[in-house]
């Protein structure tokens, strides 16, 4: 297993945002290309986890949004944490 210390620090409102918006907002573009590219040839394709992704992503980007917001009226910085694991799989 590998760890990745992705971000680890004290923000303002606004840098938190860019940092955490924009991960989030790139996570949704993946999966809409992923998407896409299993669609190329067969509309047909299967894509439910890309859809169900999206919509749980979509969901967690207005809680971010929220809650950064609510930091911002009240005057806080935000701590934030992101650690990636990686690990093989066979």
């Amino acid at each position: 297993m590998q760890q990745v210390q992705l971000v680890n620090g004290i923000f303002t409102p606004s840098e938190a945002a860019d940092v955490i918006i924009g991960l989030i907002e790139k996570k949704i573009n993946f999966h809409k290309v992923h998407r896409l590219s299993i669609c190329e040839g067969d509309e047909k394709e299967n894509t439910t986890y890309d859809d169900s992704r999206i919509s749980e992503l979509i969901k967690e980007l207005q809680n971010a949004k929220d809650f950064i917001s609510e930091a911002r009226e009240q005057g806080n910085m935000l701590k934030v944490i992101g650690t990636l694991e990686l690990e093989f799989i066979n």
